[in-house]
């Protein structure tokens, strides 16, 4: 594959790079790397006072993120990514844990904002709690798409806040999910929600997130990320993505049935899926390079995680049957 930029992180979605790399025409390929819904939120065609305005706030964005997240203080930001960045240069230096292995935009943001972060297994939080000022989880999990225990997650909080800390969850794939989000208790002292546009609603491209907080939290990642930060085409799809109830109930059907579909699928071709959620589907394999290759020269994407003991496979939903029946037939040509 192409060389990334220095300090750069792999991610999925790199098709360009990877229809050079295999030689295959970028129309042919299948891409599956993300975990994005393939099957996005329509956006309407936008008015030209969208493009031709600066941002307002008083747009009806902030009434309907109150309608959908409810009335704690809440920022929206261009893209969860940016809130993961600028986050850690609100926090004096700090200890910070981070549930790993996991998203790995978050330890690395800590580290460059100077802080002294230890990556820490689930099950070892509880002995590392009491030595930590900041506590970041992804809930679901990425790359594992593993949930986690909401009364888990409320402990920690309650315990980081008793003595000033703070637990960071991002929640950037907990849309198809909701009733495992910790939604109901943002705004309480010692908790910060990231959430994103990006994965549930398939619009990864309009970069719009939101962060929800304590309002000194809030208001001091306003000033961090400065005016404007959130553009008005942005602004303008946010509020009638997070106000179309029913495509968000019928495509909540939809991802929970095409996420066991893609687990049964897998399973028939000896590849049994020990965890997911509704965007994409986890194998923990020691040949994973080898299924990524195989896919590749195929023209299927899927996104390897080389390092052990963690090695392993994610793999995302196709978006309509030639997809299914194309990743079938790969999965079948395929020797486990």
């Amino acid at each position: 594959m192409a060389e990334m930029a220095e300090g750069s992180l792999p991610h999925g979605g790199r098709l360009r790079a990877a229809a050079h790399h295999w030689r295959i025409p970028l129309q042919h390929w299948l891409d599956l790397s993300t975990g994005i819904n393939p099957q996005g939120w329509p956006v309407p065609e936008l008015p030209p006072t969208a493009w031709q305005r600066l941002p307002e706030e008083e747009d009806g964005l902030v009434m309907a993120m109150s309608a959908y997240f409810g009335t704690a203080p809440i920022l929206p930001v261009p893209g969860s990514q940016a809130a993961i960045q600028a986050l850690p240069r609100l926090w004096a230096t700090s200890r910070v844990g981070i549930v790993s292995p996991t998203y790995a935009e978050h330890a690395q943001a800590w580290r460059r904002a100077g802080h002294a972060v230890r990556e820490i297994g689930f099950d070892d939080v509880e002995r590392h709690l009491p030595m930590l000022d900041v506590l970041v989880v992804v809930n679901p999990d990425n790359p594992s798409g593993a949930l986690r225990p909401l009364a888990q997650l409320q402990a920690w909080r309650a315990g980081l806040a008793a003595r000033g800390g703070c637990l960071v969850v991002d929640e950037a794939f907990i849309d198809a999910t909701p009733a495992h989000s910790l939604i109901a208790e943002a705004g309480r002292p010692g908790l910060v929600l990231l959430r994103s546009l990006g994965k549930f609603w398939g619009l990864a491209g309009l970069r719009c997130g939101f962060v929800l907080g304590p309002r000194t939290i809030i208001d001091a990642l306003h000033d961090e990320v400065g005016p404007w930060a959130l553009s008005h085409p942005a602004r303008w799809v946010a509020q009638r993505a997070l106000a179309d109830a029913a495509w968000q109930a019928s495509t909540r059907e939809r991802l929970q049935r095409d996420s066991a579909r893609l687990a049964d699928l897998l399973a028939a071709n000896g590849l049994e899926s020990t965890s997911g959620c509704a965007l994409f589907r986890w194998l923990p394999l020691g040949r994973a390079r080898e299924l990524h290759d195989h896919c590749a020269r195929k023209a299927i994407l899927v996104r390897h995680f080389p390092e052990p003991p963690h090695t392993g496979i994610r793999i995302g939903l196709p978006a309509d049957e030639a997809g299914w029946e194309k990743l079938a037939d790969v999965l079948g040509a395929w020797q486990p």
